[in-house]
């Protein structure tokens, strides 16, 4: 990738490998957030809340597991519900900015933006970099970044490969793999996606910590 990595508050207790630089580029905001907090509990809003008709979620959203979430493109419309799951780190999939008023949205809740320009490519002309999922894997894999939401623009494709990957790395069988992503890319379901993670190759990442509710002894 072309862009190199943009930090505006480094941390010693989170330090990118360097290969990582050459994939991504970083922002955090400058609030603190509470990387503490029971993700499955912020969720849910007291019936009667009048805040409760400004929860709107951003498009096929979903929690893949503990801490980790995955929709399509929020905008201003979704802020207030993600701020209901205590984000600490958003992975964008896409290679355009990040809209301005998003990245305030992140300085102000204190979240930090992974961004992994993932070029959006129709079939036949389809080329997933390989080793931009392997680094995208890592920060999903890192508890330190957690709760997570990984989006793209619409949370089909580029969402969908990356979760699948994970998915291998839980030991899902293929079918599930494949179910999972049909189910939120429905009639524009690629058979180059499934292609790309039923090859994609986790070995390299087996030895990283994994704290998952969905893994499998």
């Amino acid at each position: 990738m072309k862009e190199g990595c943009l930090n505006t508050k480094p941390s010693a207790l989170n330090p990118q490998p360097a290969a990582s630089q050459q994939m991504c580029r970083t922002l955090e905001g400058v609030a603190t957030v509470d990387h503490h907090v029971d993700v499955s509990s912020t969720v849910v809003v007291p019936a009667n809340s009048s805040d409760d008709l400004n929860l709107i979620p951003p498009l096929n959203f979903a929690m893949v597991d503990n801490g980790i979430f995955r929709s399509g493109f929020p905008d201003s419309a979704n802020f207030v519900f993600l701020q209901t799951l205590n984000l600490s780190s958003i992975i964008y999939l896409c290679p355009e900015p990040y809209p301005e008023a998003n990245t305030e949205f992140l300085k102000s809740n204190g979240i930090k933006l992974f961004q992994f320009g993932i070029e959006s490519h129709k079939e036949p002309f389809v080329n997933i970099p390989e080793d931009t999922i392997r680094e995208a894997l890592r920060i999903v894999l890192d508890v330190r970044n957690h709760p997570v939401l990984i989006h793209c623009n619409r949370g089909k494709h580029r969402t969908g490969c990356l979760v699948g990957c994970l998915r291998k790395l839980q030991r899902w069988c293929l079918s599930s793999v494949f179910d999972e992503y049909q189910r939120f890319a429905a009639s524009k379901a690629r058979v180059s996606d499934q292609r790309f993670m039923e090859l994609f190759d986790v070995s390299s990442l087996k030895h990283l910590p994994m704290s998952f509710s969905c893994l499998k002894n």
